[in-house]
């Protein structure tokens, strides 16, 4: 998504040298930065993790975040890129840099990791579309890497086969542990000789999978291979996590174990709203924002905070409204609000009064918050 936020809400950036750069299909390439010795220690980070770009484009500085295929392991920076438009950004930033340029690019970022656990056996899928394939790559690689136990499954959708990002990086994988790694290409806009890989990602296609691909476990003959899975990954489009999310769930996986992060704005909850919330009219509203004292009411909260505060023009930083990325994160410090879906902030977070301002119901006729983070 293309962001223009104020550098207070964007962390610490380096100067990084291009390594390298490799189109990778008609719309996507990737860049690999070399980390100096005297930064290793700031670019430190956990598969899962993103970085911020800052470069510009058309006379304006961008701020767009990418997340990383590289495994911690590796010791490098290595992105996915997308050119969504010929206007886009991101087709000035592949064309204007070069190998050997520098690139500022902010220290590593992000939630969306998980607890490695290199002594267990452990089952994990992955769903991805697209460009939406970048953290999956880091995250397989480094369990590939550090739990001998673990097997993984991914279904990886794209329109055709010529537009599969990473494709060589993920059958070299494939080629390095046959016996723990299943991966299944599907395509959406090409006929391949096999329905059953035409077609969408979606609730229908998880069906089949689970009758399908997911029912002989030959560790153990009395559960399936879905019956034993421990996690879900889920990346790519709003929609295709909403679907894909809700079929895990409604065929027995947890809320807690499915972990999605979206690539684009998104408007809609990924699950369904099982609260129904009283009706409180002209809401007070004081918030600090960039060192900033802001006053507004809020005719009612049939709309979330971040949301109404957007729509009164107020330039509080967001990315993908749907409680992953953290954007939003501010202090409550007076009022009441009822976080909904969160996918981003510890019990412990909560416990202190943060909330995600795109997932808060205010439940008090007067709220005050603070974006400005310590």
């Amino acid at each position: 998504m293309e962001n223009l936020l104020p550098k207070a809400k964007q962390g610490n950036f380096h100067l990084l040298k291009l390594a390298k750069k490799e189109q990778l299909t008609k719309n996507t390439f990737s860049m690999e930065f070399e980390v100096p010795e005297n930064l290793k220690s700031n670019f430190q980070f956990e598969a899962g993790q993103y970085v911020t770009l800052k470069y510009p484009s058309k006379g304006e500085i961008y701020y767009n975040d990418f997340s990383m295929t590289s495994a911690p392991y590796e010791e490098k920076i290595a992105l996915g890129i997308k050119i969504n438009t010929e206007e886009s950004s991101t087709k000035d930033l592949y064309n204007d840099f070069q190998i050997g340029d520098f690139v500022e690019v902010s220290e590593p970022k992000g939630r969306f990791t998980l607890v490695s656990k290199p002594h267990e056996f452990r089952t994990i899928i992955g769903f991805a579309g697209g460009i939406g394939i970048t953290p999956l790559i880091s995250h397989f690689k480094n369990i590939l890497h550090n739990e001998p136990r673990t097997r993984l499954f991914l279904f990886y959708g794209n329109k055709t086969r010529d537009g599969v990002p990473f494709k060589n990086e993920l059958d070299e994988l494939i080629s390095q542990h046959k016996d723990r790694l299943d991966i299944h290409y599907f395509y959406s806009r090409e006929k391949v000789g096999n329905a059953f890989l035409e077609g969408r990602l979606d609730e229908k296609k998880v069906v089949l999978i689970i009758n399908q691909l997911m029912m002989i476990d030959e560790t153990d003959e009395e559960s399936t291979l879905w019956d034993s899975v421990d996690e879900v990954l889920i990346f790519g489009k709003g929609e295709m996590i909403k679907s894909l999310a809700n079929a895990c769930y409604n065929n027995g996986i947890p809320r807690k174990n499915i972990h999605f992060e979206l690539f684009e704005e998104y408007n809609e909850d990924i699950y369904p709203q099982e609260k129904e919330f009283p009706l409180i009219e002209d809401i007070e509203v004081d918030f600090k924002l960039f060192g900033n004292e802001y006053k507004t009411t809020l005719k009612n909260n049939r709309i979330r905070l971040l949301q109404e505060l957007l729509i009164q023009g107020f330039p509080v930083p967001y990315s993908c409204k749907s409680g992953i990325c953290g954007s939003c994160e501010c202090v409550l410090e007076e009022g009441e609000v009822e976080l909904l879906e969160n996918e981003y902030l510890t019990e412990n977070e909560e416990a202190s009064g943060r909330i995600l301002a795109c997932m808060s119901v205010v439940l008090s006729k007067k709220i005050k918050v603070n974006f400005d983070l310590v």
